[in-house]
């Protein structure tokens, strides 16, 4: 598959796996030979591949929503999946899985309980790193930067965009605090499909949407023996238009 001249992907390979006591050396070689050619033609870069992309402004976003729309047609499932990595006040990290739900030169949006534990590690160190992994692809983008918060209309017009049991639960889920059972959490769910019946369900007031604005962009792909290819834009400030783009070992 190739995407505007930017990406070639060739066909999958199937690789087998077996035993010394199965086959001898020499047939592992041949085979170990026929899967490595394969994935060679899987992960050939052509001469106008993204390693060569120009640092404009715009170029690290370009780049990300190319590989986004490949990864849409590629990944089975939330392609737009991502690890978001926080610090505690103790200087812990923790990391979960998120869904991107928008992206352009401002950042990278997702939304959440801001009294969850990453939304109060956000509110109180206004730092994240982003993770995204292709494994059809293999391909993989790593974002670093500091955090705003969505504005009022940002958060209410996404909310409003979700399926109404989407919304009940926003209210209805006290996140990251501890859960006696099951039969409580649906409890709580009854009643807020109770108190909001007929009505426009509002966006809680402890439910908004984190913008994270990249200082550091990397692009990484897959290449045979783990000589991978790792293109990193990075700026000095989140408000500076220009990237300084550099490639480094894998």
């Amino acid at each position: 598959m190739q995407q505007k001249g930017i990406f070639a992907i060739g066909g999958s390979s199937r690789q087998a796996y077996i035993s010394e006591e199965e086959f001898p050396s020499f047939i592992q070689q041949v085979i170990f030979s026929m899967t490595s050619s394969d994935k060679t033609t899987q992960t050939r870069l052509m001469s106008s591949d993204f390693t060569e992309i120009e640092p404009t402004a715009s170029a690290p976003f370009e780049l990300f929503a190319l590989w986004m729309a490949d990864a849409e047609q590629s990944e089975l499932n939330d392609p737009n999946a991502m690890s978001v990595a926080t610090v505690d006040g103790q200087g812990v990290p923790n990391v979960r899985t998120l869904l991107l739900k928008g992206f352009d030169e401002r950042g990278f949006v997702f939304y959440t309980n801001l009294q969850s534990n990453k939304g109060l590690e956000l509110l109180a160190n206004p730092f994240a790193a982003l993770c995204f992994h292709w494994k059809t692809l293999r391909r993989q983008v790593r974002v670093r930067g500091p955090i705003e918060q969505v504005s009022d209309a940002e958060a209410d017009s996404y909310y409003q965009s979700r399926s109404e049991g989407s919304r009940i639960g926003a209210w209805a889920s006290q996140q990251s605090r501890p859960l006696e059972s099951r039969a409580d959490l649906e409890r709580a769910v009854d009643e807020y499909t109770k108190r909001f019946a007929g009505k426009d369900i509002p966006r809680p007031p402890h439910w908004s949407g984190f913008r994270v604005k990249p200082t550091e962009i990397e692009f990484w792909h897959d290449r045979p023996y783990r000589l991978h290819d790792r293109i990193v834009f990075k700026r000095s400030d989140f408000k500076s238009k220009s990237w300084d783009k550099q490639r480094f070992n894998p």
